[in-house]
């Protein structure tokens, strides 16, 4: 059998053709395609791989701040907490002394009433006690014993001390008009002698003297001039005896209203 070389030749060329024009056109791109994809999927799980770091990283950011965030709302709780209790305490504290400052306003109207209320029963029950104890006397007093104070007048006019004796004396001997004497009765003759005879011993001159009746005066015998006046009378007894009252209840009071609101003793504070 003959071998054609020429068309063996011929068909190694066209296959070498053939296979030049497929690794040309055909196995390049396809390698090609294949290298790119590769290239991209490497690409895509790199991304993948940082996006993944990423979302991890945001995620422990994320953790780091809700932990933080946590730690802050407890310690504003408790903050809020506190202050509320403190708040609560203040404010209980406040109502407490309120509330003990009211009673001891109370407490000390009470007693200012109470003390009030003695003192103008006090006075009520001393003011009746005199004006019966005037109403008494006076309704006592007699003719006989008005003799009698003009009696102890006239002695205590003798016995008046050298400055109130020139002091009434001036006014009597200066005075324009007659010095007048003043009694619940009407003295008798002997009496008006007695004493005009008194008041000229005494200031060793003639004394111009008026009479008259007073049924205010209780017992008694005095004498004005000038805007002087000397004299004694039971009634002055009494208005001692009251001045003498009035300081003793004056004194009475005063302790009570030294001493003030009672101080009250310390509560525990309540929780």
């Amino acid at each position: 059998m003959l071998i054609d070389w020429f068309t063996v030749l011929a068909q190694v060329v066209n296959f070498l053709i053939l296979v030049w024009l497929l690794k040309r056109f055909l196995y390049r791109p396809i390698l090609d395609a294949i290298d790119a994809r590769e290239q991209r999927i490497a690409k895509e799980l790199a991304d993948a791989d940082a996006k993944k770091a990423e979302a991890q990283k945001e995620r422990d950011e994320f953790q780091h701040k809700n932990e933080a965030f946590e730690q802050q709302r407890a310690a504003l709780l408790g903050k809020a907490t506190d202050e509320a209790k403190a708040v609560r305490q203040r404010l209980l504290e406040d109502a407490r002394q309120a509330a003990d400052a009211l009673a001891a306003k109370r407490e000390e109207a009470l007693r200012t009433e109470q003390q009030s209320l003695n003192a103008a029963l006090s006075r009520r029950a001393r003011d009746e006690v005199f004006a019966i104890a005037r109403k008494a006397l006076a309704d006592l007093a007699t003719t006989d014993l008005e003799e009698r104070m003009a009696a102890v007048f006239t002695r205590r006019l003798r016995e008046m001390d050298a400055k109130a004796k020139a002091g009434l004396g001036e006014a009597l001997k200066s005075a324009s008009a007659p010095g007048i004497v003043r009694s619940a009765f009407d003295l008798p003759a002997e009496q008006r002698a007695a004493i005009q005879k008194a008041l000229n011993e005494t200031f060793s001159a003639d004394i111009r003297l008026r009479f008259e009746t007073a049924p205010d005066l209780v017992s008694g015998i005095e004498l004005a001039t000038d805007g002087q006046k000397v004299g004694w009378s039971i009634a002055d007894y009494l208005a001692s005896l009251e001045r003498g009252v009035d300081e003793l209840l004056k004194e009475k009071e005063k302790p009570i209203a030294d001493a003030g609101p009672v101080a009250k003793q310390p509560q525990a504070k309540g929780q």
